[in-house]
């Protein structure tokens, strides 16, 4: 039976919102805790649970919520991934990726010569595919929910209609965007203005609240059938799109078995394919295991050049073997078989640099040669959702459907637009990522959760584009080896190599100046870049506490109860 929150329910809403959590430091909850990329996010997720809605509960109306007060990556035109795990130890995954189009094909993003159009994947109508986030919403709550969909609904649909004040770095990204936003929606949009947008503005999107509440009324046909289908598809001849209502309405979210391993005594659980997430996360953590990470301490050099080395050949491994697990035979048992992993690390040198030019993917029997968000949430129960969601790019295709009041996402730009030609992070793919019709793009979404003796340990995840699976790694890493608490171990500099280009990439403080020398000397180029993913992170403590850890490198908040 679902749970009905009474009237009583809204007016403790509003109150909460009044109230700003602490952000940016560690805190501990007894019963439940919400970290989401947006503190009126994470209000709507405690306000959830403290009304007896429980994880999944939670997180759809914290989706839906993202959608309205997070724009760049929060979404209802986008997609993404979650991982479950109930509190008596069983998990699960839902897929709710984009796929492509119908009318997709392999060549459809080259001219003449076979050369990629680089902005036709990336601005406007085309670079969209079917968007999974309302679906996968509605799939989650149909099986693991308690309360009313319409109630879960309410939160995000008042935020559109009244507005929310913006915060300083969100009146930033607004301006910044504004002429791209200009060029690529002639019939305009709601945050399209002439005068720029400050702090404490407040930003109203009536046209999101009338979608939200055929969503609400309607459930995911409210959104993949009807008027708003309809707005899309007439988005789309408005431009170059080639979405219909068919690929609309046949759209489905799947549930999949996660990828599980094993790191020391802990158990890895985390997103199958097509996120290329949960193996190759697995396959870093079985290459660094034997290595004296802890002794060596934090990012000192043999530490440093440990992880590098396993990255660099398991994003070789992505960029070949990885894809849609529904169109191409993943080698899931190969890439993440720990003495495979392991053997392979045995014969690198950390001694000198082994160029990225000589490291090739792994050949098997059989087998055929950055704006994001994420959400963790616990609820008193020990329920836990780790949900990571994208529209790809920041604001994805720029593209806001006229009448509907959101964003399509740029996704297709994820597949392997030409083999061998990077994508919007610098990601390489082949054949296994190439565009097909009712495909899912590859992915780098890691929602992860961490079991200890099968108890909850940990759920933390990232957005970042190519460098979510290393943060990921380095968060874990960082709780688990290096003795950090949550809020340490998302605050702390990160850095990343992704094979090609062959660099180190390096926040602002990661990685000494004497380390960066030595490297340097022994063949590695390190590049200095800005910051890298905006992590989330809880902790189970020994005494049933929630510790958080929400990323600085935001707005990003934790709140509970």
């Amino acid at each position: 039976m679902k749970i009905h929150f009474s009237f009583f329910f809204f007016l403790f809403f509003i109150a909460s919102c009044a109230v700003q959590p602490e952000r940016q430091q560690t805190n501990e909850f007894a019963h439940g805790a919400v970290i989401t990329a947006h503190p009126l996010a994470s209000n709507v997720g405690v306000a959830i649970l403290k009304s007896g809605g429980n994880a999944i509960d939670a997180a759809v109306a914290v989706q839906f919520s993202l959608a309205v007060v997070y724009p760049n990556a929060g979404n209802i035109g986008g997609g993404g991934f979650m991982l479950y795990r109930s509190k008596s130890g069983e998990s699960t995954s839902l897929d709710f990726r984009e796929t492509a189009p119908e009318k997709s094909h392999r060549d459809m993003y080259l001219d003449a010569q076979g050369n990629p159009i680089t902005d036709l994947s990336l601005d406007g109508q085309l670079a969209a595919g079917v968007p999974g986030s309302v679906a996968g919403m509605e799939e989650a709550h149909k099986k693991y929910g308690t309360a009313e969909w319409a109630t879960l609904l309410a939160p995000a649909i008042a935020l559109a209609e009244n507005g929310f004040e913006l915060t300083e770095q969100q009146a930033e990204e607004f301006n910044e965007h504004q002429e791209r936003f200009k060029k690529l929606n002639k019939n305009g949009a709601e945050i399209i203005r002439e005068a720029p947008w400050k702090k404490g503005d407040l930003f109203v999107q009536k046209e999101l609240a009338a979608t939200l509440k055929r969503i609400a009324k309607s459930g995911a046909k409210g959104f993949y059938t009807g008027e708003t289908a309809d707005l899309i598809v007439a988005e789309m001849q408005r431009g170059n799109g080639i979405m219909t209502l068919n690929d609309l309405r046949d759209y489905r979210a799947v549930w999949r078995a996660p990828i599980v391993g094993n790191y020391k005594n802990y158990k890895i659980i985390s997103m199958p394919p097509p996120s290329s997430g949960g193996i190759a996360l697995v396959s870093l953590l079985q290459s660094v295991e034997k290595y004296p990470l802890k002794s060596w301490g934090f990012q000192a050099d043999s530490t440093v050049r440990a992880m590098v080395e396993a990255e660099r050949r398991v994003y070789a491994d992505r960029a070949t073997h990885l894809g849609d697990p529904d169109f191409y035979d993943v080698p899931v048992a190969h890439l993440t078989d720990k003495a495979f992993n392991q053997a392979r690390m045995a014969k690198v040198n950390l001694k000198k640099a082994t160029p990225s030019a000589e490291v090739k993917a792994a050949k098997f029997p059989g087998y055929e040669s950055e704006e994001t968000t994420h959400f963790n949430i616990v609820d008193k129960d020990g329920n836990a959702v780790s949900i990571t969601t994208t529209l790809n790019g920041s604001y994805g295709a720029g593209v806001w459907v006229a009448g509907a009041g959101f964003l399509l996402n740029n996704e297709m730009d994820d597949f392997s637009v030409k083999p061998g030609t990077p994508n919007l992070y610098g990601l390489l793919g082949g054949k296994a990522n190439a565009i097909e019709p009712h495909k899912r793009m590859l992915s780098a979404m890691s929602p992860t959760i961490v079991e200890e003796n099968n108890k909850l340990k940990m759920v933390i995840g990232t957005p970042g584009g190519s460098t979510i699976i290393t943060s990921v790694f380095q968060g874990i890493l960082n709780a688990l080896e290096f003795d950090m608490d949550a809020q340490a171990s998302v605050s702390a500099p990160r850095f990343h190599h992704q094979w090609k280009p062959d660099r180190i990439d390096v926040e602002e403080g990661a990685i000494t100046a004497e380390t960066r020398r030595s490297l340097e000397k022994d063949g590695y180029t390190v590049y200095k870049r800005g910051s890298i993913g905006r992590m989330e992170n809880i902790i189970v403590l020994p005494n049933g506490k929630l510790q958080t850890g929400a990323d600085p490198r935001g707005d990003d908040t934790a709140a509970g109860y």
